[in-house]
């Protein structure tokens, strides 16, 4: 089986490459990239036929998914990274599974079972579009609909759609509702992140997750950075921290 690794970072690519060779003695490791650019180049002229891709959705010069807008990608994809915000992103391209790193040889072994039982069933070929639908509706991650909060003596559930943005204040973590309200929730931003759709809300800095129907005007701001006018205004300033203006810009213009 030939397979293409993407990964910009060297020491993950080598222990990869020794998993890979100790599971499947038989499999052929075509070529290392490293880059979006080495791999969309590579990829419009391939010297030999790809049965599996394993590529690393953070490379030096982007994002991987950056890929797959220059070119045409028939072979399956098995997406590598350090962070798990983009996993729903990694399953609506061609992607069999999603690794986290480092790699547990248990979780490859079970992407590489599942490889094999879609795209090698019997030798014969398989409708791609059909093994894309059964891996989506695998892996489609569930996110939560409702948050319970109290309110005075009482007890009452706030939609997640209706949330504008989630803020921490004073160590404590709020929601903030379209009307101005705002209610207390016994969820770090790190556990709210995770469960919440990353199509519709955003982490813009380490206090702040912003919904798309929250933001009425965005301004250029020193160092690099954007300023942000929501709805409704909060009392402090609603500020993209730099390292995340780059991946701020994508999620608004996927």
């Amino acid at each position: 089986m030939n397979v293409l690794i993407i990964e910009d970072e060297t020491p993950a690519a080598n222990q990869l490459s020794k998993l890979l060779n100790k599971q499947l003695p038989d499999l052929h490791i075509v070529e290392t990239l490293d880059s979006v650019e080495s791999a969309v180049n590579w990829l419009r002229s391939p010297t030999q036929l790809i049965q599996l891709i394993f590529m690393d959705i953070q490379l030096a010069d982007g994002l991987s998914f950056d890929i797959f807008q220059q070119v045409r990608i028939e072979s399956p994809v098995i997406f590598t990274t350090a962070f798990d915000h983009y996993s729903l992103k990694a399953f609506q391209v061609n992607s069999i599974d999603y690794l986290l790193k480092p790699i547990d040889p248990d979780e490859l072994n079970r992407a590489l079972t599942k490889y094999q039982h879609f795209f090698q069933h019997n030798g014969k070929a398989i409708d791609y579009t059909e093994v894309m639908a059964a891996i989506m509706s695998q892996n489609q991650p569930e996110y939560k609909k409702r948050f319970l909060v109290k309110s005075g003596q009482e007890l009452k559930f706030i939609f997640t759609s209706q949330i504008q943005y989630f803020f921490s204040e004073d160590g404590l973590v709020f929601a903030q509702m379209p009307k101005g309200n705002k209610y207390h929730l016994d969820y770090y931003l790190e556990q709210i992140e995770k469960l919440v759709d990353p199509n519709l809300f955003f982490r813009i800095n380490r206090k702040v997750i912003i919904q798309i129907s929250s933001i009425h005007k965005i301004s250029t701001y020193f160092n690099s950075r954007l300023l942000l006018e929501l709805k409704p205004n909060a009392n402090f300033d609603i500020i993209v921290s730099r390292d995340r203006v780059s991946a701020f810009k994508q999620w608004l213009d996927q």
